[in-house]
């Protein structure tokens, strides 16, 4: 019978065991499904034999009994923050302290630090001093080398040079966690682990060196303190590293320290991916919480399939690719429609999948057409700037997925909810929206014409037609081509196009639906020019934007760099950084300019920049003199 991996030390009595192998210590509560990372490694280290318990938000300012329930583990404590760095977690894009959290049961805010790798591991090596502890997860992995932290507003060593970890697992973790518990169970030391790719170490003494391969070294740590151009130029090698199969070890020293970071594990096989997601999860919250609430988190994904990881789009304030890695994993049609059908016997189904997508919604099963070209390769995307000619974009696995899915007992709706790229088709956007969109699509359908390369309008039809709820949600991000250049994101006009191709296909079908595009203010490079002429370009398209945010640098971005240096590590040129908390806001201010209670604000700051012509443009203008 399938049961929960043990929280409780009664849980632990209950198995029979007299110790655990590992413990896995969580600042998420723990729901035991394949999209939540402590259950993903959990149930893979219980596949291979080992006793894992975890320790899910332990209270870290009592006595410190949560840490210490379990006792000494007989491998390795793992820890990680949760689904999300810690910070971002805790604060919004004006540093102001949010008050839920979507990961704790009733969405209640507090029951995690900051900081909680940092938190966890020091309380452990202080409890348990001579047991391996192991970092992972997102806060882990983006803070593997030196990094800006937005909330301190400073540049931060890496998080092995300010914590005790003796092992930092980066990435996705299942193979190299279960390699760690091996070598370590067949008595090799922690130290023997540091040969593992994908793990990161902190190296104190430098005679160690000599035994690394064909290794770059980064600027010191001490000098990007000095000089936010050598951070730059750091970033410039950790982003193209990032992004290739056979990448060289990196090497930054820290003091007499240094930090090592072993090249990624190959992109995952599909037998592999399948074999993570095939694990028995019960799929639900631990019954520890019932009395508690619902775990937000989960009550938005129970009801979505996962179908790949990974992602080539590149975008500039994504870290999806540096965690993830830029190669697609996908899983196999067998593998999703067992999950599909496993979801229908839940009771908390009722007919409809949320999402069935990834990352992205549609790369699935994507990748080089010639494998040897993309192990040489180390473009930061696969479809920006242009399309990679080595690129198998092909759509058909995906509309053909959908299909089979559909045709499962007890699903009458799928809907997609991940993003959809539309700069991945290959076709021209204008010659399917300004030439066949008043067509009927059905030489495409029959693969004729001239827009059937991949297939990618053909299967923007499909969603729109069957998989759309009645709001499809694109992410533009801007509206200015110089600014989508910095995030590297395709031209507004593949926008405008596609939205005119949308419309045309419910015109069609008799369908009242809406694109919803989402954007970004004070992004590197973004001007209040910008978000006027952003506002504008709206209000002709007759959108009350809602789908908005404001930038946050997190690690491990190219966004973030550009953020911190003011440079652009790729070229090297300065960029304009709006830093100051009120040109951020006047900025952000810019997406509501249809509300009378701030168009007062957005007149002044117009009319402080010399920009009145706007004011004027978007109509919202008082009789009144308008002073600075």
């Amino acid at each position: 019978m399938s049961h929960f991996l043990p929280i409780t030390l009664d849980e632990v009595k209950r198995l029979g065991w007299e110790q655990v192998d590992v413990v896995l210590v969580s600042g998420d509560a723990y729901v035991d499904h394949p999209a939540f990372g402590t259950a993903v490694i959990g149930r893979t280290l219980e596949a291979a034999g080992y006793r894992v318990a975890i320790i899910p938000q332990p209270n870290w300012r009592d006595d410190l009994r949560d840490f210490r329930k379990f006792g000494r583990p007989r491998l390795f404590f793992g820890v990680n923050s949760g689904a999300m760095d810690s910070m971002v977690n805790h604060y919004t894009a004006a540093r102001r302290l949010r008050h839920d959290d979507a990961y704790t049961p009733g969405g209640q805010a507090g029951f995690r630090p900051d900081r909680a790798v940092y938190v966890y591991s020091r309380i452990l090596k202080q409890l348990y001093p001579d047991v391996p502890v192991v970092i992972a997860g997102i806060e882990a992995s983006m803070r593997r080398l030196a990094h800006y932290d937005y909330w301190d507003d400073r540049l931060f060593p890496s998080i092995l040079a300010d914590t005790p970890a003796d092992l930092l697992n980066y990435g996705m973790g299942e193979r190299t966690t279960l390699k760690i518990a091996r070598m370590l169970d067949e008595g090799m030391g922690v130290e023997a682990c540091r040969t593992l790719p994908q793990v990161a170490y902190c190296l104190k003494d430098p005679k160690g060196l000599k035994d690394i391969k064909d290794f770059v070294e980064l600027h010191p740590f001490e000098e990007c303190l000095k000089s936010k151009r050598a951070q730059a130029e750091n970033f410039r090698i950790i982003e193209r590293e990032s992004n290739r199969i056979e990448a060289d070890t990196l090497v930054q020293r820290h003091g007499n320290s240094y930090v090592v970071v072993n090249p990624p594990e190959p992109p995952m096989t599909t037998d592999e991916i399948d074999a993570s997601f095939d694990l028995p999860y019960i799929r639900q919250p631990h019954p520890k919480y019932k009395k508690r609430g619902a775990i937000p988190a989960f009550e938005m994904i129970k009801n979505s399939v996962n179908i790949h990881r990974g992602c080539f789009g590149g975008c500039s304030f994504c870290t999806i690719s540096a965690h993830q890695g830029k190669q697609i994993a996908s899983r196999s049609e067998r593998s999703i429609i067992a999950e599909v059908k496993e979801i229908t016997r839940q009771e908390y189904f009722h007919g409809t999948l949320t999402d069935l997508g990834g990352p992205s919604a549609n790369m699935y099963m994507m990748g080089g057409k010639d494998p040897a070209l993309c192990r040489k390769c180390d473009r930061f995307s696969c479809i920006q700037p242009s399309i990679c000619k080595n690129l198998n974009g092909d759509h058909t696995p995906l509309i053909e997925l959908y299909d089979k899915v559909a045709e499962v007992s007890g699903v009458r709706h799928i809907f997609i909810g991940s993003g959809i790229r539309c700069d991945l088709f290959s076709s021209s956007p204008k010659v399917e929206g300004e030439e066949r969109a008043s067509g009927s699509f059905d030489s495409e359908a029959k693969g004729g014409g001239v827009c059937n390369d991949n297939h990618g309008w053909r299967y923007f039809r499909k969603v729109v037609t069957h998989h759309v709820s009645g709001r499809l949600k694109v992410a533009p991000e801007h509206t200015s081509d110089e600014v989508l250049k910095l995030m590297r994101k395709p031209s507004f006009d593949l926008f405008v196009k596609t939205k005119r191709v949308f419309d045309e296909i419910c015109r069609q079908n008799g369908l009242k639906y809406q694109l919803i595009p989402y954007f970004i203010s004070s992004h590197p490079g973004c001007r209040l020019r910008d978000m006027a002429d952003l506002a504008v370009k709206m209000k002709r398209m007759g959108y009350r934007l809602e789908q908005i945010q404001d930038f946050t640098p997190t690690p491990m971005t190219l966004s973030t760099e550009m953020y911190y240096t003011g440079l652009n590590p790729v070229t090297m040129k300065p960029v304009y950084v709006a830093r100051n908390a009120d040109e951020k806001k006047e900025q952000n201010n810019m997406f509501f300019f249809y509300k009378p209670d701030l168009q007062p604000q957005i007149c002044r700051s117009l009319h402080r920049a010399g920009l009145d012509n706007y004011i004027k443009e978007l109509n919202i203008g008082n009789r009144k003199p308008i002073r600075n």
